[in-house]
């Protein structure tokens, strides 16, 4: 799907001491708190969870100083100021000066832990969902599924000029290349490639869709995209297949493009 409002899909709710995205924490120095002896990727795993544990504890509470965390979390100042400083690296948590408010005492405020945007985003989220609420709102008041087209040719609408630009500004035969570039900048993981034969054309493949789960219940959203795509391309397309649909890559077939070709309809969507 194209870009827009960052819905996430509808999940279980974390573990109280769990990221959903644990790649972004490191997985080093483990064996200064976990018994000597044990399997590195036991050691890993332990050192993992204490920095979730870390994460969380801003999470639930608040900018927090490595003195409070220390404290909530029974660890070593020494240990949570090691943790913080790999999860500030990931980007997780950012260090900034605590407010204080009424008179000041006298020495410089202490430095606390906030989460980052990224770091909120590790956790789960309701984004999904709250998407779902809101379309089917719309279908049960403005007009059902023809008012949910028109909100998703509208979302596309507004944001088509970035891709229009890059595919207009680029040789007829690369239009399906850099139509690919322009998605993979706003995170869909995009290419580019020849169909297989007898086929003649090229397969567009969008291997990430941010709106996945909110596609599975309004297919209007990937047969707006699957229009946009043939207008945009100027020629007949075919959706061959959508994440949405549970598959494992969005695939849209391109035939080759004759320099005078017009636009015309997209082909069926099959989500």
């Amino acid at each position: 799907m194209t870009q827009g409002t960052h819905w996430v899909a509808e999940r279980r709710l974390p573990a109280p001491d769990e990221l959903r995205n644990n790649g972004v924490v490191k997985n080093v120095g483990e064996a200064r708190e976990t018994p000597t002896g044990a399997p590195q990727e036991e050691l890993a795993t332990g050192e993992r969870s204490t920095r979730n544990r870390v994460a969380r504890s801003i999470l639930d509470h608040g900018p927090s100083t490595v003195a409070e965390l220390a404290e909530r979390l029974g660890l070593t100042q020494a240990a949570v100021r090691r943790h913080l400083d790999a999860l500030a690296g990931d980007g997780v948590v950012e260090a900034r000066e605590q407010r204080v408010y009424g008179a000041r005492t006298r020495g410089r405020p202490a430095k606390v832990f906030a989460l980052t945007d990224c770091g909120r985003d590790a956790f789960d989220q309701s984004y999904d969902k709250l998407a779902a609420d809101a379309l089917r709102w719309i279908a049960d008041r403005e007009g059902g599924n023809e008012a949910i087209a028109a909100f998703a040719r509208a979302r596309i609408a507004a944001q088509a000029s970035a891709y229009r630009e890059a595919v207009e500004t680029a040789a007829p035969e690369q239009r399906t290349e850099a139509l690919a570039k322009a998605l993979s900048a706003d995170g869909y993981a995009a290419t580019a490639r020849s169909a297989p034969h007898p086929q003649k054309g090229e397969q567009l493949c969008q291997h990430h869709c941010p709106v996945a789960h909110v596609a599975e219940q309004f297919p209007q959203l990937c047969e707006a995209e699957t229009e946009f795509f043939a207008e945009l391309l100027g020629t007949h397309v075919q959706r061959l297949a959508t994440i949405a649909h549970g598959d494992g890559v969005c695939t849209t077939f391109i035939p080759k493009i004759s320099h005078n070709a017009s636009a015309s309809t997209a082909g069926r969507n099959p989500a």
